[in-house]
This record gives structure tokens, C-alpha cells and sequence, in this order.
């Protein structure tokens, strides 16, 4: 139960708005890491020796999807708010609206990965097409039989098509729902034809939701091996997203409220149904991963088990086995308790910790088919195939930090725009006394 019965007296007039002063010097450290850090990193990408290039560039993936899915998963939970006509979430509608804001900024930190002269080290099926002369169609008959099974889809016109469909579509769906959420705070008559509008604009966009999470999946990170494919990639990496992506959530709603925000607005009982989330989504993240293994195993198809062969050689086993127990066993035992998903600061512990497990999760993903496509695509540059590349791992920190700085500055950013809760919803009082 809450505290004590919140009534509209306790809802400030003109809103909670965050003291940009307080925040200012990590605003500028961040934006300072991310400005040195990209500066670096494109040297890197573009002028830098070649035997660093092709390294950074699956560094530069790995890190740029990571904090994707997280902006796509605030996406994802505007959007289910607002179909589902949440009453409990209206006090931390604003910050999924504020995550979900972050997505066209992030993804324009995947620009690098349109260049041909990146593209060549991440996907080989975009070198063979380069190499055609002619009708490449025709070409790829004669020499790649999969390859030329899968033109329809992996072509470099309509390639470049659905990149800008994930950034104008989402953007705009993202953009359109913010506005109209904050455009409520302002006004003296807000109504309920706002939240029904939003409703409306809320239920086709799901559609774009899923296309997004799935086929930038397939097109930044399964692109990297062309002949592997699995039919449950897409609602994989959603399952991570949603997970993670409500974890920062948590994490933004506890500094919040200790900086003395979202006073009378959100309580345990937020923070609990928020820890339900997690627990649910932690539980389907492993059902989902669970099923793709057992698939793919029993299949027995060549294509499909190249993805588990190569997370099986060397010591990439045991941090495949790490994954199974830190990202779904531990978790799942530690959100079973009622009394945790209560208390904002535990729950904002296993956030942190439910953030590293998906880091790990997504460089398991894309790091180990850096040794094995630089040795096929370059091998006469990186040698022959092999497990991994040495000395690689410090691009993978320079990119995680980079792009990551770049997420906490355009996150903070937009807190700072608008009111940290929509004031002038009319369930926010039913939401501020939630129980559950």
C-alpha cells in the first residue's frame, strides 16, 4: 500500500522539473567522453592500420546495438502503456517516453556501419556483391547458391532501405507520442483526448516496434554471418531489450528519486510491479534462449549450428555457460522476493547487474565472429580463421564507453526538457496511489 493517500493537492501545478544545475557536471563529463570518444573511434574506423580497423569495427557493433536495444526498449514500453491503458504506469510514463526519445540520436551512432569502407570487415555477402560485375543476381547464381537464395532480402538497395525505415519510422512514432504527452503539461483544459489519441497512435506503431528490434538484429548483428539464420533471432533480442530497458528505468527513476523527484508520484509499489517486469522478462529471455539452442540442436542443420560451434571453441564456452546461470539463474532467484523488488536501491543493484549480463549477452553475439570473418574475409591481413583476435579487447571498451557516454548525455538531456512526470494526466493520482 502507499504511504499515504495522495491527493491532487500533492501534485505540483506546474509539474517536477529536474535542476539542470545538479546534473551539469556529468552532463559535461559525458558529453566530453563521447565527443574524444567518437573523435578517436573514427580515426579508428576509417584511418587507422588496417589490422585495427577490421578489430574496431565489430567493437564499434557490438557496442552501437547494445545501447540500441536499450532506446528501443523505451519504445517499446510507451508503447505498451498506452495500448494497454496503464493506470499504475502513468507516474513513470515520462521516463519510458525519455528513454524511448534517446533511439534516432543512438542509432545515428550506426552511420560508420553504412560505409563501405567499414561494411568490407563486418559482411562478407556485401563484399561478394560488390565484387559482381554486371548483374550481380546473375553472378551470385554461379558462385554463392545461398547467397542467391537470399537476394531478395540481402541486397545492398534494400539494405540501406530498411536502415532508414528503422530511423524515420520509430523516430517519428517516439517523437509523435513525447509531444503529445508533454504538450498535456502546459495545458490549462488537458482532457482526456490526449491519452486517447496517444492510445490510437499507440497500436499500429507496435508493428514498427517489432520490424525494428527484429530486422536491425538480423542487419547489423546475424548480417554478420550470412549463412547462419534462426526463426526466433528477433523475439531473442526483444526479450533483452524489454529486460533491459525497463532495468534502466529502474536505475533513472531511483537517482530520481533520490535528488528528491517524483515525490508522492511513485513509491514501492512502482518500484514493485517494475521488479515484476523484470522477473517476467527474465524468465522469457531464458525461455526464448532455451528454445533457440534446443531448436537449432535438434535440427542438426549446418547453417543454423555454425552460430553455437564457434561460441563453443576456445573459451567462449565458459562464458556461454556464465551467461545461462548469471543471466537467468541468478536474477530469477533474486527477484522472487517481494520485499527486494520494493526497495528502490536492491532492485536498482540487480539492475546494474541485469545490464551486465546483457552486455555480456550481446558481446557474445558479435565478438566471436570477429576472428573467424577477418580470417575468411582478409586472411591476408588477419591470417588464417581463428577463435578471436588478441590485443582486440581494448576497442571493445573504447567503443562501450564512447557510445555509452553519448546514451547517459542525450538520456539526461531530455529528463531535463519536460516535466519528470505527466502532471497533468488525469490517472495520475490513480497511479500515485497504486497497489498491487
Amino acid at each position: 500500500m502507499a504511504h499515504h493517500h495522495v491527493t491532487s493537492a500533492d501534485i505540483a501545478i506546474n509539474g517536477d522539473h529536474l535542476d539542470t544545475s545538479k546534473v551539469a557536471i556529468v552532463k559535461s563529463i559525458a558529453l566530453g567522453v563521447a565527443v574524444l570518444g567518437t573523435v578517436v573511434s573514427l580515426y579508428l574506423l576509417f584511418f587507422a592500420p588496417e589490422k585495427i580497423r577490421g578489430p574496431f569495427a565489430y567493437s564499434w557493433v557490438f557496442a552501437f546495438y547494445f545501447f540500441l536495444t536499450l532506446s528501443i526498449g523505451g519504445v517499446f514500453w510507451t508503447l505498451l502503456h498506452n495500448v494497454s491503458n496503464s493506470g499504475w504506469g502513468t507516474s513513470v510514463r515520462r521516463t519510458f517516453e525519455n528513454l524511448g526519445s534517446t533511439f534516432p540520436w543512438v542509432f545515428l551512432f550506426g552511420i560508420p556501419l553504412l560505409c563501405p569502407q567499414v561494411q568490407q570487415y563486418l559482411y562478407e555477402w556485401m563484399n561478394i556483391h560488390r565484387e559482381a560485375h554486371g548483374n550481380v543476381k546473375e553472378h551470385l547464381h554461379h558462385v554463392d547458391h545461398l547467397l542467391y537464395n537470399k537476394y531478395w532480402f540481402m541486397n545492398l538497395p534494400f539494405w540501406y532501405g530498411r536502415a532508414a525505415f528503422y530511423l524515420v519510422a520509430l523516430g517519428a512514432v517516439i517523437y509523435g507520442l513525447r509531444k503529445l504527452s508533454t504538450d498535456q503539461d502546459t495545458d490549462p483544459n488537458p482532457g482526456t483526448a490526449r491519452l486517447l489519441k496517444a492510445r490510437y497512435h499507440s497500436n499500429y506503431p507496435l508493428i514498427i516496434f517489432a520490424l525494428t528490434i527484429t530486422f536491425t538484429g538480423f542487419d547489423f548483428a546475424m548480417g554478420l554471418d550470412y549463412k547462419w539464420f534462426s526463426t526466433m533471432w528477433g523475439v531473442y533480442l526483444f526479450a533483452g531489450s524489454a529486460l533491459n530497458s525497463m532495468a534502466v528505468i529502474v536505475l533513472v527513476c531511483t537517482w530520481l528519486k533520490n535528488m528528491g523527484h517524483l515525490k508522492h508520484v511513485t513509491g514501492p509499489e512502482h518500484f514493485h510491479i517494475m521488479g515484476k517486469l523484470m522477473f517476467a522478462f527474465t524468465t522469457f529471455w531464458a525461455y526464448i534462449a532455451f528454445s533457440q539452442f534446443f531448436l537449432i540442436w535438434y535440427a542438426n542443420i549446418t547453417e543454423e549450428t555454425s552460430y553455437f560451434l564457434i561460441r563453443n571453441t576456445g573459451n567462449w564456452n565458459t562464458a556461454m555457460y556464465f551467461l545461462v546461470f548469471g543471466h537467468f539463474v541468478v536474477p530469477f532467484v533474486v527477484l522472487l522476493q517481494a520485499w527486494l523488488k520494493k526497495n528502490p536501491k536492491l532492485l536498482s543493484i540487480v539492475a546494474v547487474y541485469t545490464l551486465c549480463m546483457h552486455a555480456l549477452d550481446h558481446y557474445l553475439i558479435v565478438i566471436p565472429e570477429r576472428g573467424v570473418s577477418l580470417g575468411k574475409i582478409k586472411p591476408e591481413v588477419f591470417g588464417d580463421i581463428q577463435v578471436s583476435i588478441p590485443g582486440a579487447f581494448w576497442g571493445d571498451i573504447l567503443a562501450f564507453v564512447t557510445i555509452g557516454a553519448a546514451f547517459i548525455f542525450i538520456l539526461i538531456r531530455a529528463l531535463g526538457q519536460h516535466s519528470l512526470y505527466p502532471n497533468r494526466d488525469p490517472r495520475i493520482l490513480e497511479s500515485a496511489n497504486v497497489s498491487n
